[in-house]
């Protein structure tokens, strides 16, 4: 969904490297960033590159398909449930907010380093707007965010890679909304609207399939590489934004 908002692809190491150059001089794949160890070891470098991430997601707006899908849903009286691995905060800025689960968290929100108990807060557009990322080291050049709580140094909401210190509250919260949602509507004539949900990290994959087989729902799989589906589904090849508007012309939702 994101790459149709003009956001980067970060599939394959090339792919990542071309948005982060700096990153390849260095030899760090994604997988290797995207670990809360540099927030420890080297916590400039770490909030250069969450804190260009966070810039790029505040300045990007979801793409006409977030809103086409809300509408179908709106128009209809159609009860309705985003789970994503997207960190970019787009379904919420959408108006999916307590139908919402955002199972790798959000870049919208921190939490302390040092696990001192303050609560998950919102990081605010000034906070945003205020970081200094060089473009040369990919450092943050202005003062790191911190906890409110202790001012120990803060962190972003986001489970990354071999992350043990994760504040899940809010996922645990989601979780218990979507439960009951899925218990509310089992009986209804559900669908399953995948976009983009690939085979590298195949937590929302796998929460699809496994859904459709616990409830029987009916399944569109949307993605330009990885399409394949169980049976009983059907597969788009091709982007999101692409699908949504060619299945918008069968409803004519307008």
């Amino acid at each position: 969904m994101g790459v149709d908002s003009g956001l980067p692809d970060f599939r394959g190491k090339e792919g990542f490297w071309n948005t982060y150059p700096i990153l390849k001089k260095l030899g760090l794949r994604f997988e290797e960033m995207a670990n809360p160890r540099w927030f420890q070891e080297d916590p400039t470098l770490a909030w250069g590159f969450y804190g260009h991430r966070l810039k790029l997601y505040q300045k990007t707006h979801p793409h006409p398909g977030y809103h086409l899908v809300k509408k179908w849903a709106e128009k209809r009286s159609l009860p309705s449930f985003v789970f994503t691995s997207n960190v970019d905060g787009h379904f919420k800025q959408t108006g999916w907010v307590n139908q919402l689960l955002e199972c790798h968290g959000s870049l919208m929100q921190l939490q302390c380093l040092d696990q001192c108990g303050h609560p998950i807060w919102e990081i605010s557009p000034v906070m945003a707007d205020a970081m200094v990322i060089s473009v040369e080291s990919l450092r943050c050049t202005s003062p790191l965010p911190s906890c409110p709580g202790c001012g120990s140094v803060a962190r972003p909401n986001i489970l990354m890679f071999s992350d043990f210190s994760w504040n899940s509250s809010i996922l645990n919260q989601q979780e218990e909304q979507l439960d009951f949602w899925l218990k509310k509507n089992a009986n209804q004539h559900l669908l399953i609207l995948e976009f983009g949900a690939g085979l590298s990290v195949p937590t929302v994959r796998s929460f699809c399939e496994s859904v459709k087989a616990n409830y029987e729902c009916g399944m569109i799989r949307v993605n330009p590489r990885d399409y394949n589906v169980p049976a009983g589904a059907y597969g788009f090849p091709c982007g999101a934004l692409q699908a949504i508007e060619l299945l918008n012309a069968k409803l004519g939702a307008g």
